[in-house]
């Protein structure tokens, strides 16, 4: 995934999702958010289905407010809009998961963060990388490089879209490290991928059944499954299109393994929700580690002069005098972000339907939704 232009529009989208410092003197004197306008937060997913988006819905939750609401349709030939229960395709959300359940390794002293990934999974990556230090996959500052998949191509997805990729088919080790390891930062599925390789061979178990028994079972996230290979969403959901030379082309259903640990979870609005709230208080991870995910290296993303804004699993964002920790997410017919401010006075949770998955820019409804929930 290269940085400039698409991952801008991420950029901007997670940036209204997230919260003020990672430290509570600073959260003390962090900006007063305004009140929530639910008008305004009704007129940000009015209009829907459009040119862009079949429907959308959206969570805000915390101290300082509470507003849900939905638009649109959840599929052809209705006219109800998406359920605000409903289960969407989180896509890079999924790495949030990862980065918790490799961090809660840091803390059982079964991971190393500084440790070269190289020692735990010995013989995968070629001889002549030097050492990438696993804190590196987390924060993506490893120079990894990925197939480069086209998997948002309308034409790709047609006739792949149930293709099996094997756990480390998605790397190319073809390829020398595109910088040194944490000289530079560089968005990508490659690191989580990685990352989910190291978490089976360190535990000897799959990463899906990592992540349940880590998170998804303690938290009682009853609507959030790792689906495997099972191309289906299961439970009430939108479906999801894509705006064709034919038509909408449902793309609902694919087959998540290409995605992996970097991008196949599936989840709902309310338990996002309930993963920020577990894990920005502490409960997920010790102090030490939870400092990973509010964390940004100094370095500047790769071929810019910008500076970094990925932690281990978030992302940081400036909006005026708030900072904002996130993580967006797309997958062909689901855009989505999550984020809170660090004192969890305002979380959102927002899913779009969008009709474009190679989109360069996030939809605009979406950006209507951030703005009109965190300004």
């Amino acid at each position: 995934m290269t940085f400039p232009r698409r991952a801008l529009g991420i950029l901007l989208v997670a940036a209204v999702l997230a919260g003020s410092a990672a430290n509570p003197a600073a959260a003390a004197t962090a900006p007063a958010l305004p009140p929530l306008d639910p008008a305004k937060l009704s007129a940000a997913i009015a209009g829907l289905p459009n040119g862009e988006a079949s429907g959308a819905l959206v969570r805000i939750r915390g101290r300082a407010g509470a507003w849900s609401g939905a638009s649109g349709i959840a599929e052809l030939g209705s006219t109800e809009p998406p359920r605000l229960d409903g289960r969407f395709r989180v896509g890079s959300i999924t790495k949030t998961f990862t980065a918790v359940v490799a961090l809660q390794l840091a803390a059982e002293r079964r991971v190393d963060l500084d440790r070269p990934v190289q020692s735990y999974l010995p013989g995968l990556l070629p001889g002549d990388y030097p050492p990438i230090p696993v804190r590196t996959l987390l924060n993506w500052t490893s120079g990894i490089n990925g197939l480069g998949v086209n998997s948002k191509d309308p034409g790709w997805f047609r006739d792949h879209r149930y293709d099996h990729f094997e756990p480390g088919s998605q790397l190319d080790l073809s390829k020398p490290l595109a910088f040194p390891p944490g000289t530079a930062q560089r968005y990508g599925n490659a690191d989580y991928i990685l990352a989910g390789l190291l978490i089976e061979k360190v535990t000897g178990n799959r990463w899906a059944d990592e992540v349940t028994r880590r998170i998804i079972r303690p938290l009682h996230l009853t609507g959030t499954s790792v689906p495997g290979e099972d191309p289906r969403i299961l439970g009430p959901h939108a479906r999801g299109y894509e705006v064709t030379a034919e038509g909408w082309m449902d793309v609902t259903e694919a087959n998540p393994s290409l995605q992996w640990s970097a991008a196949s979870i599936i989840s709902t609005a309310a338990d996002l929700d309930r993963l920020m709230v577990a894990l920005f208080r502490g409960r997920l991870l010790p102090k030490k580690q939870l400092n990973e995910m509010f964390t940004v290296p100094n370095v500047k993303i790769f071929g810019t002069d910008q500076p970094a804004v990925y932690s281990a699993g978030l992302t940081r964002f400036q909006i005026g005098d708030l900072t904002v920790w996130a993580k967006s997410g797309d997958r062909p017919g689901y855009n989505n972000g999550m984020g809170a401010t660090r004192d969890l006075s305002r979380r959102l949770v927002y899913s779009v339907n969008t009709l474009h998955m190679g989109g360069a820019e996030q939809p605009k409804v979406a950006q209507k939704i951030i703005m009109a929930a965190l300004t």
